[in-house]
């Protein structure tokens, strides 16, 4: 039996490296795939995306690149959730190969008002002041001003298109969702999170595991578990073609 491929989409301002530290946790039926966006560790380089549109192109084609035709799953924690989401969307509405199942974690769903910042005229310190109320964390490295300047880029970007989002469609999804949220998130609430049963044409799976908005990144073993279970369910579902019978390519 192949391997279902799980990609992974990182919260506001994070890299896949938190990813790629799972891999020695999870096995069996699930092959983990971090997937890096422009503007953090090893792609720091390149600038940040800075429009939803953007980043659902350049995570579609790396995701052609580097699944093929094989079975995955979509996840994304937070602002990764909204990605994910979007970029379902975007296959199942170019008749491309579409994953067997969504996972969004610590997101409302995609008709609640997200919050805006006037991003031009805060200050960094301001900034830095009100992460702890948008995003439910404050890394520890932006403390450093040289390491600040690196990562306030990409979480600037990150926090600009959260506070822009319009979803795409109103088309319900014809793929299985679990939407996965920490009992004590003071972020997203059990409301936030009950219209994302509205977006599923098919079944919509509620979990709430214990913690806040950040739930898993001290200790992933919970989220991890399910995580498997999920994509276990899946796995035996081939990845759907839309009509033309299109192939993603590179």
């Amino acid at each position: 039996m192949s391997e279902t491929r799980l990609v992974c989409l990182p919260f506001a301002g994070a890299g896949a490296g938190l990813f790629r530290q799972w891999h020695e946790r999870v096995g069996g039926r699930v092959s983990l795939v971090p997937l890096q966006l422009p503007g953090r560790e090893e792609l720091f380089s390149d600038a940040p995306l800075v429009t939803m549109d953007a980043l659902v192109d350049f995570v579609t084609a790396k995701i052609s690149r580097t699944v093929g035709k094989c079975p995955f799953a979509l996840f994304g924690h937070s602002f990764g959730a909204l990605v994910a989401y979007e970029v379902a969307q975007e296959l199942v509405a170019s008749g491309l190969p579409r994953p067997a199942t969504l996972v969004v974690s610590g997101a409302a769903s995609p008709w609640v008002a997200r919050p805006r910042l006037d991003l031009a005229s805060i200050t960094d310190a301001e900034f830095i002041a009100r992460l702890s109320e948008l995003v439910g964390y404050v890394h520890p490295a932006l403390a450093d001003p040289g390491l600040r300047e690196v990562l306030l880029p990409a979480l600037r970007a990150d926090m600009a298109i959260v506070g822009d989002y319009r979803p795409s469609s109103r088309s319900p999804l014809p793929i299985p969702i679990t939407v996965l949220r920490g009992s004590e998130d003071q972020l997203v609430s059990d409301r936030d999170v009950s219209g994302w049963a509205e977006v599923g044409a098919a079944n919509v799976e509620f979990i709430r595991f214990p913690g806040p908005h950040m739930y898993f990144v001290d200790d992933p073993e919970a989220l991890l578990v399910e995580l498997e279970r999920i994509v276990a369910r899946s796995a035996d579902l081939k990845p759907d073609v839309g009509v033309s019978g299109t192939t993603m390519s590179g």
